[in-house]
């Protein structure tokens, strides 16, 4: 939809959702979504004020380090694994960069285990690695993380189920209930067509769209490799977001 104004048409500001693009909330491949489908009708509740307008986020809630993953959690060593940055923008529907976006990442260590206390894969913790980092996007949309190469693992889904390597993303708008999640996956992995969340996806183009992309004009030479990954918020060629299954 476009509208006319004396400057000439511009882009609307309603984009119809593609519902074919969505995963079904249960599918057989995927144990766990017996129980984490709905059960009954959804309803929609309607947001207060506070949760609309507030809080901003600012450059004083983020810590110098938060956004470096390989030195923020590091005690006397530094993380194992292959060292890699992910950055991207983060952009709304017409492609245009949004700025103040506070982007939150979380991943196993280069072994495949994640630091929680519910993770019981044999995998070693790493002392010196946490696991997770924030950012805020700048003035064009851009966000740039340092971290390491998360390791497959495997999970309980049916016999030897292994999960590709992928870091989850959190992307908070101006308040806490602008949230979206998702994760990201990296480029020539052969576990991502074998895992069965990914085949819950039934679009290609979609699947596609969660795949961090090698980017060597952005590595370090004799540091790291570099990954992109834009996240979109809207619109037709948006991120697939775990909660906004529904449409964005």
């Amino acid at each position: 939809m476009q509208r006319n104004t004396p400057a000439g048409p511009r882009p609307g500001e309603y984009f119809q959702r593609d519902r074919t693009l969505q995963p079904p909330a249960y599918t057989q491949v995927y144990k766990t979504s017996a129980t984490r489908s709905p059960q009954k009708p959804l309803l929609s509740l309607e947001q207060t004020v506070s949760e609309i307008t507030g809080p901003v986020f600012g450059d004083h809630d983020l810590g110098p380090l938060d956004h470096d993953l390989i030195r923020n959690h590091a005690g006397d060593g530094e993380p194992i694994g292959p060292r890699i940055v992910v950055h991207g923008h983060v952009l709304d529907e017409n492609g245009r960069g949004v700025p103040g976006a506070l982007v939150e990442i979380w991943q196993a260590n280069a072994g495949g285990r994640y630091r929680h206390r519910n993770d019981i894969y044999l995998a070693p913790i790493d002392p010196n690695f946490g696991g997770c980092g924030r950012c805020l996007s700048d003035e064009t949309g851009y966000y740039f993380f340092r971290t390491i190469m998360p390791g497959p693992y495997p999970w309980r889904n049916y016999v030897n189920s292994w999960r590709p390597a992928h870091i989850h993303l959190s992307i908070f708008g101006r308040s806490f209930c602008q949230r979206l999640i998702t994760q990201l996956y990296f480029e020539g992995d052969p576990l991502i067509p074998e895992c069965p969340i990914v085949q819950t996806i039934p679009d290609a183009s979609a699947v596609e769209r969660l795949i961090a992309t090698l980017d060597m004009n952005a590595s370090i030479p004799f540091d790291s490799r570099a990954y992109r990954f834009d996240i979109v918020l809207r619109g037709r060629r948006s991120t697939l977001f775990e909660n906004r299954l529904d449409g964005n």
